[in-house]
């Protein structure tokens, strides 16, 4: 899994690291201090060794570009803020075929509805799934209850 940060501040970081070994410190204090496993320290230094500042260079991150630019993933992000419904839904609850549609309707562009939960995970969403509840509710009685029934009916401490 790629660490946090972006490919500069992780260079930096590998770079610090090469710096505390100069200095004479050993690997494990030097992991310790810029927050990663010793292994990584000697990778790292064995990069540094081999190919100099070259082997701790920033390298480009791996996989396919995504097909939203970065301005379009802040619309869709403000999209998905404003509910399924301002979008034309009968719910304002989204699923991933309905971001899916949006995309598609707003952008031009296809997803696969199987790669939305990545997409909406890397715009800071996380799944959830709403409470049922039912439509003939009524929260004042449910509340009344709970204040006047339940203290009655409740079991007394040591009794």
């Amino acid at each position: 899994m790629r660490p946090v940060g972006n490919a500069k501040q992780l260079e930096r970081r590998r770079q610090r690291a090469i710096a505390l070994l100069k200095e004479g410190r050993a690997p494990v204090e030097v992991a310790r201090l810029v927050g990663v496993d010793r292994r990584s320290v000697r990778r790292w230094h064995a990069a540094y060794r081999k190919q100099g500042a070259e082997g701790l260079a920033a390298r480009p991150v791996p996989g396919r570009p995504s097909k939203l630019t970065a301005r379009q993933r802040e619309q869709l992000e403000a999209i998905v803020l404003r509910g399924a419904a301002a979008s034309g839904f009968e719910s304002d609850l989204w699923t991933c075929p309905r971001v899916a549609q949006v995309i598609r309707r707003r952008f031009g562009i296809s997803y696969h509805v199987d790669h939305i939960g990545r997409l909406l995970r890397s715009l800071g969403f996380s799944p959830q799934r709403p409470t049922r509840r039912a439509l003939e509710r009524d929260e004042e009685g449910i509340q009344r209850w709970v204040r006047e029934q339940w203290p009655r009916i409740k079991k007394k401490p040591g009794g």
